[in-house]
C-alpha cells in the first residue's frame, strides 16, 4: 500500500508529542519500576506510552502492524509496520536523568519511510521522512563536517547483556579512547543517533541493540547526510544486525578501521 510519507509523518508527530506529555508528567512523579532482567528495567510509563502510541498511530496508517518493545517485540517486519520504543533510556528515566526519548519509525518491510526521535524532557524533536530530509524542532539539520578522528566526539552504549560482551566492549572502547577527541555514553541509542544527525556527535557505534532502538535514528542520520553501516564485518546495515556504526560519512572509513579488529 502506497502512503503519503509527509502526511504520515505529520500525523505521527502529533501522536509522539502527545505521548511526550505523559513522559513529562511522570518524570516528576514517583516511578513504578520493575526488572525485566538483571539491569533491564521497565516502568509504568513505558507501558502507558506504548499503549497511547499504538492507539494513535493505528489511525495514522490504518492496517499497519506494530513492532513495539513492551507488547509486540516478536513481530516480523512484513509490509507497513510501526516500530516503537516508548521510552528509550528507561534506566535514565528511573534515575531522574533526562536523556530520555521516544522513538517511532514506519517501515515497509526493511525499508524506512519515516522516523521520529522525541526527547520531551530536553525540548527536542528530531524527524525525517524518506527523501524529505531531517529536521530538529522543524528546522533543517545536517551531520557535522569533522573528517579526522582526533577531532571527533563519539558516542557508544553498553548492552544489558554486558557481561557476555565485556571483552569486545572494552577492546573497542580502548581503541576509540586512544584515537578520538572523546567518548560519551548517555544511555539512549535512539537519541545518540539523532545527535549524530544533528551534528552534535560525529559518530556512534554499539552492539546488541534491538530494532526499536535504531529504526528511527538510522533514517535520521541518512536523511541528514550521514552514513549508517555495520562493523566487524564492515558493510551495509540491515535492521536487526548485531553491530551498528553511524557517522557523518566523512569519518566512516576511519571508524571502521578503529573497529576492525
Amino acid at each position: 500500500m502506497a502512503i503519503d510519507i509527509a502526511s504520515a509523518l505529520s500525523g505521527a508527530l502529533c501522536a509522539v508529542r502527545a505521548a511526550g506529555e505523559r513522559i513529562r508528567a511522570d518524570f516528576a512523579a514517583p516511578h513504578d519500576v520493575r526488572r525485566k532482567g538483571r539491569i533491564d528495567l521497565v516502568t509504568a510509563t513505558d507501558l502507558a506510552v506504548e499503549a497511547m502510541l499504538k492507539e494513535s498511530l493505528a489511525a495514522v496508517v490504518p492496517g499497519a502492524g506494530f513492532l513495539a518493545e513492551e507488547t509486540a517485540a516478536a513481530t516480523a517486519l512484513a509490509g507497513l509496520t510501526w516500530i516503537i520504543d516508548p521510552v528509550d533510556g528507561t534506566t535514565n528515566f528511573a534515575h531522574g536523568f533526562p536523556f530520555v526519548c521516544t522513538s517511532v519509525a514506519l517501515y515497509d518491510g526493511l525499508e524506512p519511510l519515516l522516523g521520529i526521535v522525541h526527547a520531551p524532557l530536553l525540548g527536542q524533536c528530531f524527524a525525517a521522512g524518506r527523501g524529505l530530509g531531517a529536521r530538529l524542532n522543524g528546522q533543517p539539520m545536517a551531520v557535522s563536517t569533522v573528517d579526522d578522528p582526533v577531532d571527533a566526539l563519539v558516542a557508544t552504549g553498553f548492552p544489558y547483556a554486558i557481561r557476555e560482551h565485556l571483552d569486545e566492549i572494552t577492546t573497542d572502547l580502548r581503541a576509540m579512547l586512544a584515537a578520538t577527541q572523546g567518548i560519551r555514553r548517555p544511555g539512549s541509542a535512539a537519541l545518540d543517533l539523532a545527535y549524530v544527525a544533528a551534528g552534535r556527535l560525529d559518530a556512534f557505534y554499539e552492539l546488541a541493540l534491538n530494532p526499536w532502538d535504531v529504526a528511527a535514528g538510522a533514517l535520521l542520520v541518512t536523511e541528514a547526510g550521514g552514513r549508517v553501516g555495520s562493523y566487524r564485518p564492515a558493510g551495509p546495515y540491515r535492521l536487526g544486525d548485531f553491530r551498528i556504526l553511524a557517522s557523518n560519512g566523512r569519518l566512516h572509513g576511519a571508524m571502521e578501521g578503529l573497529l576492525a579488529e
